[in-house]
């Protein structure tokens, strides 16, 4: 299915919103809960699956569902249209802070595989899958687990990190990250993950014990403070409960 031209606009510096112009007929995917304002003429609609396939029947919903569930997401992604004749927009944001980065999937070669929690909004005919981690390794200490998510197609999609984001370009090339740091990269990226070398530096070195390692030629997305690191920064400054 080809994906629905967007026109889109994104606001702000740290805390963005991604604000979307949809013509007449036109929709957007969205994950539950993200969206934050929308004009008159927009409808929208919790449905099970991301609309790619409408051909899929019942049960190739509930198997998109199914997959959606085990990646610890909602089983439902909502559709917003355009009923009006009118240019309508509807916005949404991230639930934490950070930017949100907008992907071209035709000019990445129709996929990009990013953390469970990284998608954001897409054109409908974007399709949403999971795919899993090939090492055990990568599984285990890389930070999100053997499971992450595929976004294909040729059209528009919005994903999510904390802080600031970088954007590198591989070419027959190795970069080693923190295993938080990680947002996404496309499918000519390695993903693998290394102990780091050292007795004193694993223990000391403040860094963990384990990087993840990126290799090969493509695209790579990096934020600066994961909503892992955060959190944990947070709980520390949280004072104990007295007797």
């Amino acid at each position: 299915m080809q994906s629905h031209e967007l026109d889109y606009e994104i606001i702000g510096n740290d805390m963005q919103v991604v604000e979307v112009e949809l013509d007449f007929g036109e929709t957007i995917i969205a994950e539950a809960g993200v969206m934050n304002w929308m004009e008159d003429d927009i409808v929208y609609e919790a449905k099970m699956g991301d609309g790619s396939n409408e051909e899929a029947g019942l049960m190739g919903k509930l198997l998109s569902a199914g997959k959606r569930a085990i990646s610890g997401e909602s089983l439902f992604l909502t559709h917003f249209t355009n009923t009006s004749n009118r240019k309508r927009r509807v916005a949404f944001a991230a639930p934490y802070p950070g930017h949100i980065i907008p992907i071209d999937l035709a000019q990445l070669g129709g996929e990009l595989l990013c953390q469970k929690d990284a998608f954001l909004c897409a054109a409908l005919g974007t399709k949403l899958d999971i795919a899993f981690s090939r090492r055990l390794g990568t599984g285990f200490f890389g930070g999100e687990g053997f499971i992450l998510q595929r976004l294909s197609g040729d059209g528009l999609a919005f994903i999510h990190a904390g802080g600031s984001v970088v954007k590198k370009e591989l070419v027959n090339e190795t970069l080693r990250v923190d295993t938080g740091c990680l947002v996404a990269f496309t499918s000519g990226v390695d993903y693998n993950i290394e102990m780091v070398k050292g007795l004193k530096s694993m223990f000391f070195g403040g860094e963990g014990l384990f990087l993840a390692t990126l290799s090969g030629t493509g695209t790579v997305y990096l934020q600066s403070l994961p909503f892992s690191k955060l959190a944990d920064r947070i709980i520390e400054q949280v004072p104990s409960p007295s007797n």
